[in-house]
């Protein structure tokens, strides 16, 4: 059986593998095909697909984007997606633009809370040039200057949604990230649905447009994979899993190893079909 995740970030936003380091620990675990889904970035994907033919590995080039409803951030992924599209660059690059005004207000309650802690220090955690930073690189610094233990601890007391320094800038609606997507001849697909706690919210956006939902994820509930199964046989979407790998941090490993979760291979060829 050929197995796929079809979720995890590089260097080129938050994660701390490089693109090609992922594509060898996905060969390790045995994987078929990779999805390679960073923030607002397609910037690992020419590296990723370079060591997937050295490895004998499939990658399925994709993004994850990052949007806002009804005061929670929802993640849209899309694969597929023309990466070459100029059009397509420029509004990642917007988007980038506001992930970058995150990290300074994050910076600035942090500040507040009497955290020795710049901006700068976070920057110079940025490892491609087209990539971008985000609050896994705060975690770090704040795990360096022994404010906390562990990237668990950062999340729970400061970045996390319910976190001292959590901030949350206007960012573009999942509806208008579901449209990005297609423009750029991609397939939307909603990331772990089951962590937003609100299924109307997900209802409307299968209404909307979804070709797809990340019923398997690795912050999911047994009682989640069940649920948002069923409700993807019952709209006829496409369904997904993926680990959400971000690498290790501080011996920890992020969301969940690359295998974590996982479908079968058959699920990237309706992917395929459907971004025709």
């Amino acid at each position: 059986m050929k197995i796929v995740d079809l979720h995890s970030h590089t260097t080129a936003s938050d994660g701390t593998y490089a693109p090609a380091e992922s594509v060898r620990r996905a060969k390790e675990k045995g994987l078929s095909a990779l999805g390679i889904t960073d923030h607002d970035t397609v910037a690992g994907i020419k590296e990723a697909i370079a060591a997937g033919i050295e490895c004998g590995i499939e990658i399925v080039p994709g993004i994850e984007i990052s949007t806002i409803a009804n005061g929670k951030e929802i993640h849209v992924l899309g694969y597929y997606v023309d990466t070459e599209d100029e059009v397509f660059l420029q509004e990642l690059k917007s988007l980038r633009n506001v992930r970058n005004r995150r990290n300074e207000m994050i910076i600035e309650n942090l500040q507040k809370l009497g955290i020795d802690i710049s901006l700068e220090e976070i920057t110079k955690r940025k490892k491609m040039e087209e990539g971008n930073i985000g609050r896994p690189h705060i975690a770090e610094v704040l795990i360096e200057k022994g404010v906390v233990s562990s990237l668990q601890e950062a999340f729970q007391f400061y970045l996390g949604k319910e976190g001292k320094a959590y901030a949350n800038p206007p960012r573009i609606s999942p509806e208008e990230a579901i449209d990005l997507v297609i423009r750029a001849g991609g397939v939307p697909v909603l990331a772990h649905p089951g962590l937003y706690q609100d299924n109307s919210l997900v209802e409307r956006l299968i209404g909307y447009g979804l070709a797809g939902i990340e019923a398997n994820h690795t912050d999911h509930t047994p009682e989640d994979v069940a649920y948002f199964t069923e409700l993807g046989e019952k709209h006829q979407l496409i369904i997904t899993a993926g680990s959400d790998f971000h690498g290790e941090r501080n011996g920890s490993i992020f969301h969940g190893d690359l295998g974590t979760c996982t479908v079968d291979y058959e699920v990237v060829q309706r992917l395929k079909e459907r971004a025709r």
